[in-house]
């Protein structure tokens, strides 16, 4: 494989690649094999991943355990994304799309299916009457920013992450591309977080919530560390913010859920009861 002087062909067909993520990539959608999802005893069923993307979601049903809504009580199931359990019949049911995380409401007489972890944000937070403002100017300004994140973190993630951890060759133009894309994100939220303690204003809101995952941890180095890199230390707003958010209960909580890897003391695959975090 060469990063020079690449011609695409006038029509693309799939080729093993190589990389990180190889075993799982295919340009197709759709069930591999046939796989029922299990189901616990609440009515919230979460089929997800440690990603930063699944920790948004239990870090949510985490902050409203926390402040005494207790239909917010969940099973959490690990979906191993890399053996690809989301390509398994029943999660392929719950959602088409094959990504984590993934959310039934079986409090309801016709359960509910949810996947992509805004969607899954904004239901909870409606659901209950939480970590969303009111007033039509704060829930403006919350929504602006939860799918300003929607839309932003692919560049960090799929963009900058890959390209400078996981391609098979390291490609200087879609480094630098994305790192600048990156680092322009990281001072757009410097700047929003100039004259205000959260995202949306002086209210921690699903905003932060959904934020908080892909660049608080980045400035936090929480896995892959790349602050110096990144010189995150020029994002002294945002590095404020993360620390702060960090220091939650029920952030700490909800960064363990559906961890595969073993590197944070505590970690749980699954997540069942209160008192899974305790064992």
């Amino acid at each position: 494989m060469s990063a020079e002087n690449y011609t695409p062909p006038k029509v693309w067909t799939n080729k093993v690649s190589g990389g990180f993520f190889a075993s799982i990539n295919r340009p197709v959608a759709g069930a591999t094999h046939e796989r029922d999802l299990p189901v616990g005893r609440h009515p919230l069923q979460l089929y997800s991943q440690g990603t930063w993307n699944g920790i948004k979601v239990t870090v949510l049903l985490e902050e409203l355990l926390a402040v005494g809504e207790t239909g917010a009580e969940y099973d959490a199931w690990l979906i191993d994304i890399m053996k690809g359990d989301q390509f398994g019949s029943g999660f392929v049911e719950v959602n088409p799309n094959s990504k984590i995380p993934a959310l039934v409401d079986r409090s309801i007489e016709k359960p509910v299916h949810l996947f992509e972890s805004g969607a899954i944000l904004l239901y909870l937070a409606e659901k209950f009457g939480r970590f969303l403002p009111d007033d039509t100017q704060g829930r403006s300004e919350t929504l602006n920013w939860l799918i300003w994140q929607m839309g932003s973190a692919p560049y960090l993630g799929g963009g900058f992450a890959h390209f400078y951890r996981y391609a098979p060759v390291k490609i200087e133009y879609a480094i630098d591309r994305y790192t600048m894309e990156v680092k322009r994100q990281l001072d757009v939220l410097n700047r929003r977080l100039s004259d205000r303690i959260f995202i949306s204003g002086n209210e921690y809101t699903i905003a932060d919530i959904a934020i908080f995952p892909w660049y608080g941890a980045l400035v936090l180095g929480w896995a892959n560390d790349v602050r110096e890199f990144l010189s995150t230390h020029e994002y002294p707003n945002v590095e404020r913010w993360a620390a702060a958010i960090a220091k939650r209960p029920a952030v700490q909580r909800g960064r363990l859920v559906n961890r595969k890897q073993n590197d944070w003391p505590g970690s749980l695959q699954e997540r069942h009861d209160a008192s899974d975090f305790d064992r």
